[in-house]
């Protein structure tokens, strides 16, 4: 009786030794059904998980996500602010239709009198990323913001809107919301767009065409394509007019790109264009050598004076020739 007593406590710890030793994972399904738990064989096919009350089978073809669980601390880490924009080292993987969930109401649409584009706000000082081009030239801009309410969607316009710095040959601009609200309003991590890998999951969240809060997904097709002494992540989320300025995501709800342009053709499809998000880290932590002055010409763009109407031609007198 004593030797099984003490083989019995024998195996109990090794099997809690095994626990403990074992990895925790967690795995998104491609349905959007999530699994947590312990990896007993991690083959090319399919990976063998040990979910507490039964031994699981997952076939690698059916899994969207695949990561270590995070730890009780990892959890409990904070948004970390860096210059005016945040990180989240610790933020969780989620499917895009729960990542929609969470980053839609930071994306804007901004509005102005020669047409629309996209953005997206950084921070509780009301700071929104767009492209320059969105608002190359504009004096009075619109930001539209998507309130979520138990009744529905509420839309907020911001109109005292200040550009804070501009780029035209990067093609970012940094707008800043002058209104007491700003401080209530969501913002979105920025990820690195170093990190990213060919054949990742990425999506954009916009105004394709007017179509506000439009999302689109695609995968990276190459992090770093160059064009024109820029480079830019290339992926086959669909960009169209009126996504420039908006975010591109990670799995994480992380912004790594902003949306910036799409090759357009007779057959050509998937080739959408964004700016990285470590060159728009570049841009924000400088944005004073690029700070907007109206009064200088040199701030960016500059307005032309109007063209004078056409003066009317006067018909000449008739001319005699010489005989």
């Amino acid at each position: 009786m004593r030797y099984n007593l003490s083989f019995g406590i024998l195996v109990a710890a090794c099997l809690a030794a095994s626990s403990l030793s074992a990895e925790n994972v967690k795995i998104v399904l491609k349905n959007g059904a999530e699994l947590r738990g312990e990896v007993l064989k991690d083959r090319e096919d399919a990976v063998v998980l040990d979910l507490g009350h039964t031994v699981l089978n997952v076939p690698r073809s059916e899994i969207s996500i695949f990561e270590k669980a995070s730890s009780s601390a990892a959890k409990t880490a904070a948004v970390q602010g860096e210059d005016i924009y945040y990180v989240e080292p610790a933020r969780e993987a989620m499917t895009v239709e729960k990542n929609v969930q969470r980053v839609a109401e930071s994306v804007v649409q901004i509005q102005t009198a020669s047409g629309l584009g996209s953005g997206f706000i950084i921070n509780k000082l009301g700071y929104v990323i767009t492209n320059q081009h969105v608002i190359a030239g504009e004096r009075e801009i619109t930001v539209v913001v998507y309130r979520k309410k138990p009744d529905g969607l509420e839309k907020q316009q911001f109109t005292k809107v200040k550009i804070i710095a501009m780029n035209g040959f990067l093609d970012l601009a940094i707008l800043q919301l002058d209104d007491a609200a700003v401080d209530t309003l969501p913002f979105v991590p920025m990820g690195d767009s170093d990190s990213l890998t060919q054949g990742q999951d990425v999506f954009a969240i916009g105004s394709p065409l007017g179509l506000e809060r439009s999302v689109s997904k695609g995968i990276v097709s190459i992090r770093a394509r160059e064009s024109g002494g820029r480079w830019y992540i290339q992926s086959t989320t669909q960009i169209n007019p009126g996504n420039s300025g908006g975010p591109l995501f990670n799995a994480r709800g992380e912004v790594v790109g902003v949306n910036n342009m799409k090759a357009a053709g007779v057959g050509v499809e998937g080739l959408g264009f964004s700016i990285p998000s470590n060159v728009l880290k570049l841009f924000l932590k400088n944005r004073e050598a690029f700070a907007f002055d109206p009064r200088n010409p040199n701030s960016g763009f500059r307005y032309l004076p109007p063209p004078a109407p056409p003066q009317e031609k006067i018909k000449p007198e008739s001319v005699t020739t010489g005989g």
